[in-house]
């Protein structure tokens, strides 16, 4: 036998098997998507910081809405000026 028909015979195997610990467990069949959950140290460790997610305080937020009213209304008095 091929090297390529001996996999494809074990991963038939491989879903006979998980059909049958499916219906003997009785949990519903469904295909499992994504990586497994892990087990190890890395999944006991508590959740940190996403990267890159910031936080804006109050005075931040203050002055770039400051700084964009400043900007729109540049922009209104060059549209009037234009016409």
């Amino acid at each position: 036998m091929e090297l390529a028909a001996i996999v494809i015979e074990i991963d038939k195997e491989i879903a006979r098997l998980q059909e049958a610990r499916t219906l003997l467990s009785g949990e519903p069949a469904r295909p499992k998507r994504g990586r497994p959950k892990s087990t190890g140290v890395a999944a006991k460790q508590p959740k940190t910081r996403k990267k890159g997610v910031r936080r804006l305080s109050p005075e931040g937020r203050k002055r770039i809405a400051e700084a964009m009213k400043r900007r729109w209304a540049e922009r209104k008095k060059l549209a009037a000026a234009k016409k």
